[in-house]
């Protein structure tokens, strides 16, 4: 910095104001002093900047790394030049939440190894941002509360966990029953098979809770489990479990609801294999609204949820939390909606 004043006849106070505050340096000045920059390969350096502000200008988010190997191969062996197409639900939250980190002027770091332990991923990105969204069931209450008496803290999906903390959700019940009710009302299914996923899952209970509700609205029984669960809410999982609930014998159900799209895609796989038509002998629906819905033959019925605006909202309560660490907590939940598409007979 020394060097760029220097060169640039400008004080080192006008250097850091043309990087801090450009506006409040006058354009032919902020362009000298750009340009002797340039010349010495000057790049400002965070880490002195957060010395001096004692902040970081990043923002973290952890989140469990279910990477989905089916998805991986099936991005591999497409024709298809589009990345996007195969982007998950915490990609999406990523890119949201890039989106508005960039707007605010912070950077992101990601989190999204669980190898030795959520304690370390928590280590890891604690002292080095300034506030940190943590996706439902990544880092232990205990953790986050100790965490969160020094860093904002902003919970992402499922239970709120933490009174104190901000916390986003989507409409899960209300959007598992408007699906679970337009296959009853609309097409006319009574035998409903619900694919849920752990039961430490709050988004997959609240899930199953809304599929509950349409069935006790509709005078069917109302179990009280889900049909099947899988361990992860991934395509492996999905397909697999498929295949049991039909290997299981009894009278074949007319719809399977996933809890997720990734696991409701694996549904599909296993009964193409079986040579099951869909939706001629078994509807199947999900819930996410990942682009990979649309990609898939029969496209996939869904409950669309605004995963990008998770990820923007959770920067904003981030800043607002940094700008008023007293203010009351803040708890939204975001509207979801139906897409209607061929895997359930519409489209």
């Amino acid at each position: 910095m020394y060097d760029v004043a220097e060169r640039s006849g400008v004080s080192i106070a006008t250097v850091s104001r043309v990087y801090r505050t450009p506006d409040s340096v006058r354009a032919q000045t902020r362009e000298r002093v750009l340009e002797a920059a340039r010349q010495l390969g000057y790049v400002p350096s965070g880490n002195a900047r957060g010395l001096a502000s004692r902040t970081t200008g990043v923002l973290g988010l952890c989140f469990p790394d279910y990477s989905d190997p089916d998805t991986e191969n099936e991005a591999a062996a497409t024709d298809e030049d589009d990345d996007h197409a195969f982007m998950l639900y915490s990609d999406q939250i990523i890119r949201g939440m890039e989106r508005a980190a960039r707007r605010h002027g912070y950077a992101l770091l990601i989190a999204a190894s669980l190898k030795g332990g959520p304690e370390s991923l928590v280590a890891n990105v604690a002292g080095r941002v300034d506030g940190f969204a943590v996706l439902a069931g990544t880092v232990p209450t205990a953790d986050l509360e100790v965490i969160s008496r020094r860093l904002p803290v902003v919970m992402v999906a499922g239970r709120r966990g933490i009174d104190h903390l901000d916390h986003i959700v989507v409409a899960n019940t209300d959007g598992q029953r408007t699906v679970t009710r337009h296959l009853i009302e609309d097409h006319g299914l009574r035998r409903l098979a619900f694919i849920g996923g752990e039961a430490a899952s709050p988004d997959a209970e609240a899930r199953f809770a809304g599929f509950q509700q349409a069935c006790r609205e509709a005078g069917l029984p109302m179990p009280d489990a889900p049909t099947m669960r899988a361990t992860m809410m991934t395509q492996a999982e999905g397909f697999r479990v498929a295949e049991a609930l039909l290997d299981r014998g009894g009278e074949r159900p007319q719809a399977m609801l996933f809890a997720n799209d990734q696991m409701a895609v694996g549904g599909l796989h296993a009964l193409e294999r079986r040579g099951l038509g869909v939706p001629e002998d078994i509807a199947v629906t999900g819930f996410d609204g990942i682009p990979l819905g649309r990609l898939v033959r029969p496209t996939l019925t869904t409950v669309r949820q605004p995963m990008r605006r998770l990820g923007e909202e959770a920067v904003e309560l981030l800043v607002q939390r940094l700008a008023d660490r007293d203010r009351d907590p803040v708890s939204l939940m975001l509207p979801v909606s139906l897409a209607r598409r061929a895997s359930c007979g519409c489209g």
